[in-house]
C-alpha cells in the first residue's frame, strides 16, 4: 500500500497526465459543478470545505490561510479536534467579513445533557472568535456522562430528543443558523428515523458521513435524497491509509487523463456530482489548492465511476466502538 500511495504522490507532484495517452481535453473547457447546496432554512452552504480533523497544532493556521486564499469559504472543524482557537486566529487573520465564511463545528459525546450544551458552545464560539456557528453538528450519536471515561449515557444515546430540543433552542437564540447529525448512517435508518419521529422545530440539515470509493453507500445517499437529508463526504479520499489505492484505481486514473485534471480533482468531483458535500482534508498547501476545483465529469464517465465504486465490498474506516469499550457497535441499529 505505502508503494501505492508514493507512487501516487510522486504523480500528483509530477503531474500525472504526462503518462497519459490518447486524446485528452483540457480542464478549462470543463464545466464547474455547484458550489453551494440550499439547506432548509435557505442558507446556502458551500460544497467544498476544507476539513481540518488531525490537523495538528501549527499547522492548522497555514492550512486554513491557504485555503481561504483559495476561495474557500467553509471550514469544517469540531471541539475534539482541539485547533479550534487556532483555526480562529487564522479566520482572524484573513479579514473576510464573517458573513462570507460559513463555519461548522461539533458537539461532543459527553456534553449531550441539555444543561452542558450551551457552555461547550459558548466555549467553541469563544475559541472561533465569531457569535454564532453556521452549523452545529451532534458529533456522534453516542452520549456519555460527563464524569468517568467514556461512561455511556444509556438515556440520551437511545433517545437523542432532550439533546436536539436544546441545539433548537440554540437555533432560536442565533448562536447557531443550522443543526444536524454525524456518523449516522445505519442501513435501515433507525437511529435518524427515531429522531424526526419527534416533534421537531427544525430538522436535520445534514448527516456528515464516511463516504468515499471504498464505502460509497449508494443506498444510503437514495434515501437521503428522497428525504431531504444532504450528506457530509469525510475521509472523502478515503482514509490515510487508502489515499494512495483511491488515486490508483484505474478509472479514476483514465477519467482523469481524459479530461485532464488529477485524480483527487476526479474523486472530489464525483463526490459533489453524487450530490454531497464533500470534506478533503490536508495541510499541504498545493493539495489545498488542486482539493478546491471539481467538475462537472461526462455522464458516461461518471456511470463507469459509479459502477465500480460500488462493485466491491464497501469497507468502513473509522469505527471507534471497541476503543470506546461500548457493549454494540456504533454503526449497528
Amino acid at each position: 500500500m505505502y508503494a501505492a500511495y508514493a507512487a501516487a504522490r510522486l504523480a500528483r507532484s509530477r503531474g500525472f497526465w504526462t503518462t497519459c495517452y490518447g486524446p485528452s481535453r483540457n480542464s478549462s473547457t470543463l464545466t464547474k459543478l455547484p458550489s453551494h447546496y440550499t439547506l432548509p432554512s435557505g442558507d446556502q452552504i458551500p460544497s467544498v470545505a476544507l476539513g481540518v480533523w488531525q490537523a495538528g497544532k501549527g499547522e492548522v493556521g497555514s492550512a486554513v490561510k491557504t485555503a481561504l486564499k483559495a476561495g474557500y469559504r467553509h471550514i469544517d472543524g469540531a471541539w475534539i479536534y482541539r485547533n479550534e482557537a487556532e483555526v480562529g486566529d487564522a479566520l482572524k487573520e484573513s479579514a473576510i467579513p464573517r458573513e462570507d465564511l460559513w463555519l461548522t463545528s461539533k458537539l461532543w459525546n459527553t456534553f449531550h445533557a441539555p444543561e452542558d450544551i450551551e457552555p461547550t458552545l459558548d466555549e467553541t464560539l469563544s475559541m472561533l472568535g465569531t457569535d454564532y456557528l453556521d452549523l452545529y453538528l451532534i458529533h456522534w450519536p453516542i452520549a456519555f456522562k460527563k464524569e468517568g471515561s467514556n461512561v455511556l449515557d444509556k438515556d440520551l444515546t437511545a433517545d437523542p430528543y432532550p439533546t436536539w430540543k436544546k441545539l433548537e433552542e440554540m437555533v432560536d437564540k442565533g448562536k447557531v443558523k443550522n443543526i444536524g447529525i454525524s456518523k449516522s448512517y445505519q442501513t435501515c435508518h433507525c437511529r435518524i428515523q427515531n429522531l424526526t419521529a419527534n416533534p421537531l422545530k427544525y430538522k436535520p440539515a445534514v448527516n456528515q458521513v464516511e463516504l468515499n470509493f471504498w464505502n460509497p453507500q449508494p443506498e444510503l445517499l437514495q434515501w437521503s435524497k428522497e428525504n431531504g437529508l444532504l450528506l457530509e463526504a469525510y475521509s472523502p479520499l478515503g482514509s490515510n491509509k487508502q489515499v494512495g489505492e483511491s488515486l490508483s484505481v484505474p478509472e479514476v486514473k483514465d477519467i482523469a487523463c481524459k479530461l485532464g485534471i488529477t485524480p483527487a480533482q476526479v474523486i472530489i468531483s464525483w463526490h459533489v456530482q453524487r450530490g454531497t458535500i464533500v470534506l478533503p482534508k490536508s495541510v499541504t498547501a498545493s493539495r489545498i489548492v488542486e482539493n478546491y476545483d471539481v467538475f462537472e465529469i461526462p455522464q458516461d464517465l461518471f456511470e463507469r465511476l459509479e459502477a465500480a465504486a460500488t462493485a466491491h465490498t464497501p469497507q468502513r474506516v473509522v469505527n471507534p466502538s471497541r476503543g470506546w469499550g461500548l457493549p454494540f457497535d456504533v454503526f449497528d441499529d
